[in-house]
C-alpha cells in the first residue's frame, strides 16, 4: 500500500467532495450514510486511481449501486422535512430518487442512467415518469396529464 497520497487523486477529491456529498444526501436520505458511503466510493477509488477512466462514472456507480442494493431497498426520509423539495423526494423509492437524481442534478440523459443503475431504458424511463409525478403531487403541483383537452372551435 502506498505511504503518499496521489497528488492528482488528492485534487480530484477537493474539486468533487462537495458534489458527491449533496448528490449522496439525496439519494440516500441520511447525511451520515451519505458520507460513509461517500468514503467508501473514494477508497475504492483510491486503490484504482491511474487504471479507471473516467474517475466520476467509476464513483457515481459505487454510490449508486450500494443505494440500489438489496438492503437499502426502504424509503429513507431525509432530515430537512420542513423543505417541501426533500419531503417530496423521501416519499420516492430508493430507485425512483437515484433515477430522478440523476436526471435533474446530474443531468444525464435516460440512456445514460441506464448504463450507471445497469437496467433498461425502458425501466429508467418507467421510473422516471413516476418519480415526476410522485414528486409533483407532493409539491402539490398535481400530474401534467391530468390537464383536461380543450375544444378550441
Amino acid at each position: 500500500m502506498r505511504d503518499t497520497v496521489d497528488p492528482e487523486f488528492a485534487s480530484y477529491v477537493d474539486a468533487r467532495q462537495g458534489k458527491w456529498l449533496r448528490t449522496a444526501y439525496l439519494v440516500y436520505g441520511d447525511l451520515d450514510r451519505a458520507e460513509e458511503q461517500l468514503r467508501h466510493a473514494f477508497t475504492r477509488l483510491a486503490l484504482r486511481w491511474g487504471k479507471v477512466d473516467d474517475p466520476d462514472v467509476f464513483v457515481q456507480r459505487i454510490l449508486y449501486d450500494a443505494a440500489l442494493s438489496r438492503f437499502s431497498r426502504t424509503k429513507q426520509p431525509l432530515v430537512d422535512e420542513d423543505d417541501p423539495v426533500t419531503s417530496a423526494l423521501a416519499g420516492l423509492s430508493p430507485v425512483q430518487r437515484a433515477v430522478f437524481v440523476l436526471l435533474h442534478l446530474e443531468e444525464l440523459t435516460e440512456y445514460e442512467i441506464a448504463d450507471v443503475l445497469n437496467l433498461s431504458h425502458a425501466t429508467v424511463h418507467g421510473h422516471a415518469m413516476s418519480a415526476m409525478t410522485h414528486f409533483r403531487s407532493a409539491l402539490g403541483a398535481g400530474d401534467q396529464r391530468d390537464t383536461r383537452r380543450r375544444d378550441w372551435r
